[in-house]
């Protein structure tokens, strides 16, 4: 679990994040969700310690991480995965040197012990046969199960994921979401999703918190956010699905 209370944040005297409070729960997936410029990236990146709070709280289980200094820090960082927006793999590294470089950084396994754990998360991730082709090999999907494997090869506790479906077609999107909640479920993370994606929040959303202008103006499920009363939310899901029945038409069209 992941405690956040009554946490700010500014920026050059403009307030980014306002009194943000919220419980992510641990073996769900939490999505935050928002316009571009809402406050969401910079919320993730202040529980991940990028981005210090001016003030407010930041626990993880019953841990006040915000008042750790950097050795102690590290010590959870360890128990963290991170999924970045573009998936943010070494193009000079293989598929295999990827998913290794947390336990080369982290572990002092025997690169027999760490080949072993690759081989491991590249075949939960459903990547075979791809240990030595470089990034600029593999498709947009497969770039981004390789981040899944590599976030995931330390174990964690914590999973952070900025954008995962960012670039991807919408078939490839749903695949990627269904392996990030499935994984959530099956080592009982707490996984924090960063998203504008309807598609993610109807489907893997088990619990949702909407940011508008730096304030969390709604929290619920997927199952409650078609029904919500909040005008913001609503006028952000219309326009967010709205959006993607466009595209989607124009891609049509263009066949």
């Amino acid at each position: 679990m992941i405690r956040v209370e009554n946490l700010n944040k500014t920026f050059d005297g403009r307030l980014v994040l306002d009194n943000i409070s919220v419980t992510f729960e641990t073996g769900k997936t939490n999505l935050i969700i928002g316009r571009s410029g809402s406050g969401k990236t910079v919320l993730l990146k202040s529980i991940v310690g990028l981005h210090e709070p001016d003030n407010g709280e930041i626990w993880f289980e019953d841990i006040l991480f915000n008042n750790l200094d950097f050795e102690e820090r590290k010590k959870i960082r360890e128990q963290m995965g991170m999924l970045f927006q573009g998936s943010a793999l070494f193009d000079f590294f293989t598929v295999e040197q990827n998913v290794r470089f947390p336990l080369d950084m982290f572990t002092g396994k025997t690169l027999e012990e760490k080949t072993e754990r690759v081989n491991f998360c590249l075949k939960r991730v459903d990547i075979i046969n791809s240990n030595k082709l470089y990034p600029s090999e593999l498709s947009g999907g497969m770039k981004k199960r390789v981040a899944i494997a590599r976030a995931i090869a330390l174990n964690p506790k914590y999973l952070f994921c900025d954008e995962p479906n960012s670039g991807l077609d919408p078939l490839t999107a749903i695949l990627i979401d269904e392996l990030i909640k499935e994984l959530t479920e099956e080592y009982s993370m707490t996984t924090i999703v960063n998203t504008h994606d309807m598609n993610s929040v109807v489907e893997i959303g088990e619990k949702v918190i909407f940011i508008h202008e730096g304030i969390k103006c709604w929290e619920g499920t997927n199952k409650e956010i078609l029904h919500s009363d909040n005008q913001i939310l609503n006028d952000f899901v219309f326009a967010n699905s709205l959006a993607k029945q466009l595209k989607s038409t124009e891609n049509n069209n263009s066949v």
